[in-house]
């Protein structure tokens, strides 16, 4: 059964676009979590459905609501530019009002409920040649972005104070990378879906940093795992009749905590090696 299905054109649309996903996923992933923005993940799917919920109700695309909703968030906290508790605090609100018109948008809708429950948890085994091939331009230009972006994106990550001193532009690359992080979860949540959006995310990335703290490779880390949680999650679906999520936020989960694990044990024994051996008194 498995290898009969590994043959139809659904299962290879779905490979491939859990393969753009995740590579756009695990990319940006590493800035995300290096800035501090998990918080933000969550609210940009959230109100990604919002959007998505109000299209349904106009009668238009789902996935075009996604997009707009999502940019329309990402633009207001980008704009923001606000840091620490200030800006979960704005998150937090804008997020919560979001989230009313969500909830009217949804019982305004008339249509069937499956459609509406795809948002929320993914529906990686219907993707279409369409689909996929904006999948594919959409997650060309968040890695073109990325690309040209990279050490300016880095060098505020990692010290903002000393980058603005240098003229680097805090306010637009908050923007920027506001906007692509928009389009990654407008994309992501067709594959995994609104509530599974940190698994591809920021999961990864957070393992990855775990394991490196070079930048590059803690990207390339993210990416490769971010590849295998969503690939394997897929095979496995064909496998096992269990929703495609599951195993993708559960593959995703297990690199972390190996990671996390991996860390302490490197951490225990750096202290043991730099700790002065202790004196053994002989008792007489």
């Amino acid at each position: 059964m498995f290898t009969q299905l590994l043959a139809y054109h659904f299962v290879h649309n779905a490979l491939w676009a859990g393969a753009v996903v995740a590579i756009v996923s695990g990319a940006i992933g590493v800035f995300v979590v290096a800035r501090g923005m998990s918080f933000a993940v969550h609210a940009i799917s959230e109100l990604g459905f919002t959007g998505a919920a109000g299209a349904l109700v106009l009668g238009l695309d789902p996935v075009i609501g996604i997009l707009g909703g999502s940019l329309l968030v990402g633009l207001v906290l980008g704009l923001l530019s606000l840091r620490g508790r200030e800006r979960d605090s704005a998150i937090g609100a804008v997020l919560a009002f979001g989230l009313g018109f969500g909830v009217l948008f949804i019982s305004l809708y008339q249509g069937y409920a499956t459609e509406a429950l795809n948002l929320l948890f993914g529906s990686i085994v219907a993707v279409s040649d369409t689909q996929l091939r904006n999948l594919a331009i959409v997650g060309a230009v968040v890695l073109l972005g990325l690309a040209v972006l990279y050490r300016p994106l880095f060098f505020s990550s990692v010290d903002p104070e000393i980058a603005a001193a240098r003229g680097v532009p805090i306010r637009a690359l908050s923007v920027a990378i506001f906007l692509l992080l928009a389009l990654t979860t407008a994309e992501a949540i067709q594959i995994v879906g609104v509530l599974l959006v940190l698994t591809l995310v920021i999961t990864p990335a957070a393992a990855a940093q775990r394991l490196t703290g070079r930048p590059a490779l803690a990207l390339l880390l993210s990416v490769a795992i971010a590849l295998v949680s969503t690939e394997g999650g897929i095979l496995l679906s064909l496998e096992k009749s269990w929703p495609t999520s599951f195993f993708i936020a559960t593959i995703s989960f297990a690199f972390y905590a190996a990671a996390r694990f991996y860390d302490w044990n490197r951490s225990r024994q750096r202290r043991l090696i730099s700790s002065p051996p202790r004196r053994t008194w002989a008792v007489r």
